[in-house]
């Protein structure tokens, strides 16, 4: 089992809440949002495991299990170029949960006309392999989003 925790504080709302018909269709896969808190932050790993893909918005962790978790910053934010992201860690780097990956500012994501609600996506899963989905209240980074079976 893996469990995958939240990358960055503020609130969870579900996939069903995010401004986008790809993720809150479940399209990209089952998990659930956070709506950040609007300060300069860090997004943090939320696994163990193998940072695979690394954007400015968007990382994909790949624990011992094979289980690849996809944070995405914000929604549209592959639009802001990589403005207001900066990479903490590599492709390819091994990284703990908790560690930081992504520095990002969500209130200039905001300013810059896109939401900053970040969807935490389980890849290549399935709705009934996750449990205790996280979908409403307050997260800190490093709370538990969900479990992955």
């Amino acid at each position: 089992m893996t469990t995958v925790s939240s990358p960055i504080a503020g609130r969870a709302i579900g996939l069903a809440a995010v401004p986008d018909p790809v993720f809150s269709g479940a399209m990209v896969g089952p998990g659930t949002a956070v709506d950040p808190v609007r300060e300069p932050s860090e997004a943090v790993a939320p696994v163990d495991g193998v940072v695979v893909s690394l954007h400015p918005h968007a990382f994909v962790v790949v624990d011992s299990e094979g289980h690849g978790v996809l944070t995405h910053l914000g929604i549209d934010t592959v639009q802001l170029n990589g403005e207001g992201f900066e990479l903490l860690v590599n492709k390819g780097d091994t990284v703990q949960r908790g560690q930081a990956v992504i520095r990002w500012n969500p209130a200039a994501v905001e300013a810059a006309g896109k939401s900053p609600i970040s969807p935490v996506i389980a890849l290549e899963a399935t709705a009934d392999t996750l449990a205790d989905v996280r979908e409403d209240g307050e997260v800190k980074a490093g709370d538990q989003l969900f479990s992955w079976h």
